[in-house]
This record gives C-alpha cells, structure tokens and sequence, in this order.
C-alpha cells in the first residue's frame, strides 16, 4: 500500500528560522509566530511551543478532527473520553466549522482506528477525506504524556495542515502538570472565568483531581493559541 509522511518533528525548534525542507506554513509562507494563551499574569502557564501562520486563510472553513491518539498511552476507552473532552473545547474556539471522523470510521476506511500526527498516513488518507467532508483541512491531535492521578499530566502534540498541497498552519507540542504552580493557577483561573455567575459548586479545586476536567483546561489552553481569523 503506498504511504505518504507528514511528519515535522516536534520539540525540536529553536527560536529562529525552521530547518531548511520543511513545508512552508500557509500559503504566505509566514515564519511561525508563538501565541499565549492570554491570562493576566506572568505567573500563569503560557505555552510556548506553538507555531503557526500570523492568520488562518480565508480558504481553511471546514476542518475534519482526526480521532485523538492515544498510542500505547492510555486505553481506547480514556482516548475516546478524552476525545470528547477535545472536541467540545475546540468547538467553542469558532476558528472553523468541524467535522469529526471517529473512530469506527476510522478504522473501517484506513485499517486503523487512529492516526498521530508523527505517523505514516495512507496514501489516499487526505483526498478521502476532502471527497467526503468537502473538507480544506486535517487536525491531529496526539496524547504524548498521561497521568490519571495527583498530580495530573497531560501531554498534547496537534498539528493542522491543509489537504490541498499539504501545508502545516499551527503545530503544538507542551506538557500540562498540576505539580507546576503556574499550571495550578491557570486551572483556577479556567474555571473561575467559566463558571456561572450563580453556580453554588467550586470546580477550580476539582479539576485538580479530575483528569477529565483537567483535560477540558488542557483543551482550552491548546486550542486557545490556534491562529486567529
């Protein structure tokens, strides 16, 4: 089966210009800028390993989700939860309509239930899915560290590229712990700002015991540094 590799390595920039052969980012062939996540102080954790064209292009409307992977991580059944969690966050981003290709899907059309964003892809995997979500991009999202009790961690690595001559237009790569104070504020802070006005439950100490609530904070300071439009 022919197979194509759309992998960029991750971690692995320094401040300057991006190795030679790499794909271009976007269609204005823009140097990668770093987003933060906004918060008000220094003290909060802001990511920094993000890059990403200074704006999306008018083109990018419809962006089909590829299944979170897990990999040897976390079960399939902690991926799918996790999945979900990802997927409400990123809707509330209004960057682009989104489509999602789960994971039944998945593994019925490409051999496999997920993909990672580092893997070999099929060969017909990006035209199969504009052919059939009408869709002018592909969002990864991998889970590269996990830990499901105190303190939380949690390891996100997403990259989005365009399917028509692919091109990478955001890539992310941090590590989320709760034993990180600035981490522990940002959480605080996520859910203080979030809360209803008239809620009587205090979530900001919870979701430093919940991985799924922890999760929807790491959902959010992820998806928040996606480039404007």
């Amino acid at each position: 089966m022919n197979t194509f590799n759309l992998c960029l390595p991750s971690r692995s920039w320094g401040t300057g210009i991006l190795l030679g052969g790499l794909l271009a980012l976007g269609n204005t062939g823009l140097l990668a800028e770093t987003f933060s996540v906004g918060l008000p102080a220094k003290e909060y954790f802001t990511p920094t390993n993000v890059r990403g064209v200074a704006q999306l292009p008018r083109t990018i409307r419809r962006v089909v989700v590829v299944p979170l992977a897990g990999g040897m991580i976390v079960s399939a059944e902690t991926a799918q939860a996790l999945e979900e969690v990802f997927a409400a966050e990123l809707q509330k981003q209004l960057r682009f309509e989104v489509v999602r290709l789960t994971r039944s899907e998945c593994q019925q059309r490409f051999g496999q239930p997920e993909y990672a964003s580092v893997a070999t892809l099929p060969a017909d995997f990006l035209p199969a899915l504009a052919r059939t979500y009408a869709a002018d991009a592909v969002l990864f999202i991998d889970l590269t560290a996990y830990r499901g009790y105190r303190p939380l961690q949690l390891g996100v690595r997403a990259k989005l590229v365009t399917i028509t001559n692919p091109q990478w237009l955001w890539t992310f790569d941090e590590i989320f712990s709760a034993d990180d104070p600035g981490v522990v504020k940002s959480v605080r802070y996520f859910y203080r700002a979030s809360a209803a006005v008239d809620s009587p439950v205090d979530l900001r100490s919870g979701a430093l015991q919940s991985p799924t609530k922890f999760a929807a904070y790491v959902a959010a300071a992820t998806f928040t540094t996606l480039p404007p439009r």
